[in-house]
């Protein structure tokens, strides 16, 4: 798998170590173990010192190397605008593959991170927000999904993905179609970064965000009384997010235990139920 971004803070190590957490997600997000990875690097070398160049570099090998993922090399060019990123090669074993088109009626909803990134990258951006809302985002962002999707496998989960540029809706509307299903989202169990959502009501939304709710306005259904800054956040497109996955009930309480045994908080945000693949309802309220 291979991905890279533009700058979306201001520390070049943590654009870096975001950046490099981002790229192995899609490994982790199969089930996969990333083995060897290889940086993508555009860099204007005549406009920003090359300095800077090696602390996006040190801050992906340091997050890389968090994962036991070998860096081995890469390619740079020359660039007006600096993007850095890594292209990964993993190992998932096909028995033991987490994919989008396998989510069945009555699996649980699982979220491993909490929604916000966009808002807050887009603040940095245009503004400048809370530091510590900053710093929260970025520990978030810079988290890897390795010991979600292990204890995922561990509990015998077989529908996953993981939440970036779509959103969660998004990436949900996805694994829904895939698997001929549809889905249900209790809007006040989904968790939001601190600091995200009085961003997201000052008007710090990306243009990806609202490519998002654009794109699945015919495909989900808003429940009234859902506030418009949370419904803002489910389609708020993430980079580094965390994984979605479709839990058995019979798996459930053993893997939520698992994951935070593990140090991850898992949200129960919602669960697939029968119905047009891909349509999702937002309920404001859990049902009784």
């Amino acid at each position: 798998t291979t991905d890279f971004f533009t700058p979306i803070v201001d520390d070049a190590r943590d654009w870096g170590r975001i950046a490099a957490a981002n790229a192995l997600s899609d490994v982790y997000a199969m089930g996969g173990r990333p083995l060897v990875a290889l940086n993508l690097t555009a860099w204007p070398a005549t406009d920003l010192p090359l300095e800077l160049l090696a602390e996006v570099l040190q801050g992906g090998a340091e997050v890389a190397a968090r994962a036991g993922c070998a860096v081995v090399g890469g390619h740079s060019i020359d660039d007006p605008e600096p993007k850095y990123g890594l292209a990964v090669v993993g190992l998932a074993h096909p028995d033991r593959l987490l994919t989008i088109d396998r989510a069945r009626p009555g699996d649980h909803l699982v979220l491993t991170k909490p929604l916000g990134t966009g808002v807050v990258a887009t603040a940095v951006k245009r503004g400048e927000p809370d530091p510590a809302v900053v710093a929260a985002t970025v520990a978030a962002m810079t988290t890897l999904n390795r010991d979600a999707a292990e204890a995922a496998l561990a509990a015998g989960v077989v529908a996953a993905t993981d939440v970036t540029g779509f959103g969660l809706l998004g990436h949900l509307h996805r694994m829904l179609r895939a698997s001929g299903v549809a889905g249900e989202v209790d809007a006040a169990r989904v968790p939001f970064l601190p600091g995200a959502a009085e961003l997201a009501a000052a008007g710090f939304v990306s243009g990806g965000t609202r490519n998002n709710e654009a794109f699945l306005r015919d495909h989900v259904d808003l429940e009234p009384g859902v506030p418009p800054v949370v419904a803002t956040l489910l389609y708020d497109a993430q980079t580094s997010g965390g994984l979605l996955l479709a839990v058995p009930a019979e798996g459930l309480a053993g893997l939520v235990g698992d994951l935070r045994g593990r140090g991850v908080e898992p949200a129960l945000v919602g669960r697939v139920v029968p119905g047009p693949a891909g349509r999702i309802r937002v309920r404001r309220l859990p049902p009784a």
